[in-house]
């Protein structure tokens, strides 16, 4: 009886003691599209065409980190995670960031389920919105 427990105390330990070593996730981009907002009606303006951007986008949890790696590197630390959004359109998942010259904003990792599964990121700050189109 006694062997049982001391086993079990060690399978238990064992079971505490491992670390989960999360990959960091890594998206490359295909094109951009920009939206500002009008000083004047503080409306959205209407998206840009999108531009052909071929970059990588990783997010890595452990790190509290998302950068994309565009010609001027942006890093962006996480601030929260928020929970995971699911409607019969979308799957979305917000993270609330700070970039790297301390402004806040909002990344979105949207998944549009109706259109085979299609990718985007929106970077979202109060007067201007990038959104990129991804794949895995």
């Amino acid at each position: 009886m006694k062997i049982l427990h001391l086993i079990a105390v060690f399978v238990l330990m064992g079971f505490t003691i491992q670390t989960v070593k999360a990959q960091p996730i890594r998206f490359k981009t295909s094109s951009v599209s920009v939206a500002n907002k009008n000083e004047k009606t503080k409306k959205w303006n209407d998206w840009s065409d999108f531009k052909e951007a071929e970059l990588v986008v990783s997010i890595d949890g452990k790190k509290n980190l998302i950068v994309v790696n565009s010609p001027e590197i942006q890093v962006f630390r996480i601030l929260a995670y928020n929970d995971k959004i699911e409607t019969e359109n979308e799957k979305i998942i917000p993270f609330e960031c700070r970039d790297n010259f301390g402004s806040k904003c909002q990344i979105l990792v949207i998944t549009k389920k109706k259109e085979d599964d299609r990718m985007q990121i929106y970077i979202n700050y109060n007067d201007v919105k990038f959104v990129y189109n991804v794949y895995n």
